[in-house]
């Protein structure tokens, strides 16, 4: 038997696209900011991007996982639409912080909502 889970499959390439643009925004602070590696400290412009890069790994480390349990217990759409409102959660999180700290707030939410409805799909989907 093979499995098919082809909406969630592009989903996480979606993901990988957006922690993509988010690697590179960095890298375009570090140019035009001039903070060299290893350095990690900047003006705040540069620490924004970069934190914005750092709380997205974190955030990846518990995302995917959900995202491709609940796919796989639950159903594949269903994942997948938690994972583009994830998805649009991070953009609105990193759009948000890149222009002040103090906007991030909303993105993460969403993202954070997101993330827990597809540890409830799991579950449901364990539990059937």
């Amino acid at each position: 038997m093979q499995l098919s889970l082809p909406w969630t499959s592009w989903v996480t390439l979606a993901v990988l696209m957006m922690y993509f643009w988010i690697i590179y925004n960095v890298a375009l602070a570090r140019g035009k900011y001039q903070v060299h590696a290893p350095s990690v400290d900047g003006p705040p412009e540069f620490l924004r991007a970069l934190r914005v890069q750092i709380n997205t790994v974190e955030q990846l480390v518990f995302f995917v996982p959900v995202l491709w349990l609940c796919a796989y217990w639950w159903n594949d759409k269903m994942a997948a639409a938690g994972g583009v409102i994830w998805l649009v959660g991070r953009v609105m999180y990193a759009i948000g912080y890149y222009r002040d700290a103090a906007k991030r707030s909303l993105g993460f939410m969403v993202a954070t909502f997101a993330a827990f409805a597809l540890v409830f799909g799991a579950v449901f989907g364990l539990l059937r």
